[in-house]
Formats: C-alpha cells, sequence, structure tokens
C-alpha cells in the first residue's frame, strides 16, 4: 500500500530534506542548589581509630563515587514521576594527632533526595532484530524494551560547607544508620562501621544538580547529506615534533588567572570577570 508511506522521509537529491531519527525526548527537567546540613560520614574501623585519636579534623576533598537514580509513577497524577536521587560521596579528612603531626583517611556520606517531574505515558513495546534473533534461535528478551521514562541526573562534585565531630559515647538519640551498596563499600577494602556510640564525623554538603526525565521518540528533523571536512590534516615528519607543538595555540588563560577553560583563548574579548559562557 504505497499510499500509507510517509514520502516527506528522506533526502532530496540536492542532500537536503527531512530525515525521520529515533532518540529520547525531554519532557520535563529542573535544577537544584542543595544544601545537606550534618550528614554522617561512616568510616573503616581504621578510619574511627583515627577519628578518636584527633584533636581536631578538616575535609580535603569530596567527590561522588556512585549515585542511584529511581523512577516511581505517583500515584493518582497521570504522568508524573517521582524520582529518588541517592548520591554516594567518597570524603578525604585530615586529622591532627598532635603538634606537628597529621593522618588522612576516608569515608562514605549517603545523601538522598527525591523531585516530581512529567514524563507523559505510554504503553508500547519495541521488539527489535539482531544477529542471535533468527526463526530458529532460543527466545531471549535482549531485543525487547518498553518506552517507559528514563531519569538522569547532571551534577558536580560536591562543595563542603562545614566539619564536625559530635561524641556519642551518651549515646546520641536516632541512629544515623544508611544503607551502603556493595558497589561502594567494596571501594574502602573493609566493612564500614555503622555503630550508635563513640565518635562521629558530620559533614555539610552543597550540591548543584540538573535533572531531566526522558522518554524514547520518534522525530522528523532537517538534516544534510553528509559533507567531506574542509579542514586538512595537519602532517609532519616523525624526526620533528616541534611542527606539532607550533601548531598549539598560546595558553593565555594560564597565565593571566582566568576561570575560563582553555578552549576560550581564541574568542572575542569579554566583559571584565569571567563571564565564559555570557
Amino acid at each position: 500500500m504505497p499510499e500509507n508511506r510517509n514520502n516527506s522521509c528522506g533526502l532530496n537529491f540536492d542532500g537536503r530534506g527531512t530525515v525521520c531519527i529515533d532518540t529520547r525526548r525531554v519532557l520535563d527537567c529542573c535544577r537544584d542548589r542543595d544544601c545537606f546540613e550534618d550528614v554522617r560520614v561512616f568510616l573503616t574501623p581504621s578510619g574511627q581509630s583515627i577519628l578518636d585519636s584527633a584533636t581536631s579534623v578538616r575535609t580535603r576533598s569530596a567527590r561522588i563515587i556512585w549515585t542511584y537514580v529511581g523512577v516511581n509513577e505517583v500515584p493518582f497524577n497521570c504522568g508524573f514521576y517521582q524520582i529518588t536521587i541517592r548520591f554516594y560521596i567518597d570524603v578525604e579528612v585530615e586529622a591532627c594527632l598532635g603538634i606537628g603531626k597529621s593522618e588522612t583517611f576516608n569515608g562514605v556520606a549517603a545523601i538522598e533526595k527525591t523531585v516530581i517531574l512529567y514524563g507523559g505515558s505510554g504503553n508500547a513495546t519495541t521488539y527489535s532484530s539482531g544477529p542471535d534473533n533468527n526463526f530458529c534461535s532460543v527466545p531471549n528478551t535482549d531485543n525487547v524494551s518498553t518506552n517507559d521514562p528514563v531519569a538522569l541526573v547532571e551534577t558536580v562534585d560536591p562543595i563542603v560547607l562545614g566539619t564536625r565531630i559530635v561524641d556519642c559515647s551518651c549515646p546520641c538519640g536516632a541512629s544515623d544508620y544508611a544503607e551502603i551498596p556493595p558497589v561502594v563499600s567494596n571501594r574502602f577494602g573493609m566493612q564500614l562501621q555503622q555503630t550508635n556510640d563513640g565518635l562521629r564525623l558530620y559533614i555539610s554538603f552543597g550540591i548543584f544538580s540538573v535533572v531531566r526525565i526522558e522518554r524514547p521518540a520518534q522525530l522528523l528533523v532537517q538534516a544534510t547529506d553528509y559533507s567531506v571536512p574542509d579542514k586538512e590534516c595537519i602532517v609532519t615528519e616523525e624526526d620533528n615534533p616541534c611542527d606539532v607543538f607550533r601548531t598549539m595555540p598560546f595558553p593565555v588563560s594560564r597565565f593571566k588567572g582566568s576561570c575560563c577553560n582553555d578552549h576560550q583563548d581564541n574568542r572575542p574579548p569579554q566583559k571584565p570577570g569571567c563571564g565564559c559562557g555570557r
């Protein structure tokens, strides 16, 4: 039935036209500036012994080593989904053990947040072909997918806002228990302690994040055919590496103390201040 075909897809003789692509469409997104106060840091036995002997501590660095992202449909709100995000942060702490003596140790902190975004609805199931998907092959589910929404989280390493030690020998009140998955705890080589007494380490974090929810979609876009690049590849003699060095741009930003990246050096002059993205 040729009359049912979409004749608008495909490139014309001049290499231009409308093409159909299969991609993921962003349906909703948000950005957050979160402050998490007094998050407990779980330590290994060796780290706990250092903390017990410390007179003061400071956090040297903090970085996210793993993130759990879960998507669940919100009841009675068609098309809306609750996104649960749990960051696991590896912190490096320096402890003072006396005059002129210090030692570093690592621990992990778990932070959780939730957002609600609109992800639309859809009930279609997609089956795809593959080299192992022939008539006589054993049935498998590798070629089956749904158009359920997918959540993505973009973030940078957290900012440390404060560090303090709390003595829970009393003991303290409620336990600060957090579930640490093996993919995180295995990085430390030994079991993380979650006792409810003795000294505890608490750190406050600031985290910037962008959350978006996507769903598979088929779109029509304007496109042009592939063209041969105009730029020629630079070829130099193997015994003269200085020719390659001479083609590199001078890293001006490294000398003028700018926070802009090196790739900004060849841009037109900006207004006073950093303002790389302006």
